[in-house]
């Protein structure tokens, strides 16, 4: 067990300051490890792939999961998917930090135009597909922090679109905003009420989707 506690924290300590924390010689580790690495092609592999995702994490000082990891590490021209990043990280017993300090999910200050507020603080709506309200949050999990947008119906309460990333970008909305689009089948005439945040102002392909409602931002 002290062997692979420190296999498994190499790239964050010196093995030579760690085996003497434990009470372990250094000949003692290395011994170990070729025999873990001899024991199984697999075990091997795997040794190679923790080393690459514990360097990669320590890096993003521990603040990343999986996701972020996998994008790196394939940058960095080595071909892996995001369930092999996983399974090392839990192999390894390595999980994302939550940051202390976090940037605000939207930002109201921008000079791009801004549309009428149609809604006038009025948030109730006699029928579905009158009056839909959205915005953008952000979630610590295991795998670091994601952006969620929703689309609530205000008629029934009820979330009809969704959509969640590692980046806060005008096309988590977009998404957000299709999946409603879809599952109430193409409604026109809807109000889409939402903050000033410049996230929520659609631009590009996006249009194609703007083009059958009615948008308000405050």
């Amino acid at each position: 067990m002290k062997y692979a506690f420190i296999h498994r924290h190499r790239q964050a300590f010196s093995i030579q300051r760690m085996c003497h924390v434990v009470g372990v010689a250094r000949s003692g580790y290395y011994a170990w490890r070729q025999r873990e690495g001899a024991s199984s092609p697999k075990r091997s592999q795997q040794a190679i792939i923790d080393q690459h995702v514990a360097k990669a994490y320590h890096q993003r000082k521990g603040r990343s999961g999986a996701p972020r990891l996998t994008l790196d590490l394939r940058d960095d021209g080595m071909p892996i998917n995001r369930k092999t990043v996983a399974a090392s990280l839990q192999r390894q017993g390595l999980r994302a930090k939550a940051a202390r300090k976090f940037k605000a999910t939207t930002n109201s200050r921008h000079s791009l135009p801004v549309a009428p507020n149609l809604l006038e603080q009025n948030f109730t709506a006699s029928a579905p597909n009158q009056k839909w309200v959205g915005d953008i949050t952000y979630l610590a999990t295991g795998e670091g922090w994601l952006y969620l947008a929703v689309l609530i119906d205000l008629y029934s309460r009820k979330v009809v679109g969704w959509a969640m990333s590692e980046r806060m970008t005008a096309d988590l909305v977009c998404d957000a905003l299709q999946m409603a689009l879809w599952r109430r089948k193409m409604p026109k005439g809807v109000i889409v009420h939402s903050d000033r945040g410049s996230q929520l102002r659609f631009k590009g392909p996006s249009q194609h989707w703007l083009m059958m409602l009615k948008i308000v931002v405050l």
